[in-house]
């Protein structure tokens, strides 16, 4: 296979996958003091503050990565027009970025708002199949 292959939309899953990672560095990023690799779970629950909240962020974006990998397969299936289904999983992943963000800086109300978003986005990826 190559990636020529791969549509705008299975870019989309590609690059919400690595989200959660992305949160992950981010919520170790800078840390000074040592880090328990035997025990990162325990060192990342002692954290608080915007490390604590990136390290949610993380747990939030592989809970939504299934939806989301689900909805673009099916709509795939269902042969979605192309167009239509690359531009929704566009949306689902800025909106994704924006809600990552938004969680880190501690913005609930509009985290809140901006995951909604997202979750609507999905549910049009899944219904829009022909």
């Amino acid at each position: 296979m190559t990636f020529s292959l791969l549509t705008v939309a299975y870019w989309c899953v590609f690059i919400a996958c690595v989200l959660p990672y992305l949160a992950a560095w981010i919520a170790k990023a800078g840390s000074f003091g040592p880090r328990d690799n035997m025990h990162p779970r325990d060192w990342a629950a002692r954290q608080n503050g915007w490390r604590a909240r990136a390290n949610s962020a993380q747990a939030n974006s592989f809970e939504g990565l299934p939806f989301f990998i689900g909805a673009v397969i099916i709509a795939h299936q269902l042969g979605a027009a192309q167009g239509r289904l690359d531009m929704l999983a566009a949306a689902y992943v800025v909106l994704r970025v924006i809600y990552i963000g938004l969680y880190i800086k501690g913005v609930g109300n509009a985290r809140s708002a901006v995951w909604a978003l997202g979750f609507l986005v999905n549910a049009a990826i899944l219904f829009i199949g022909r």
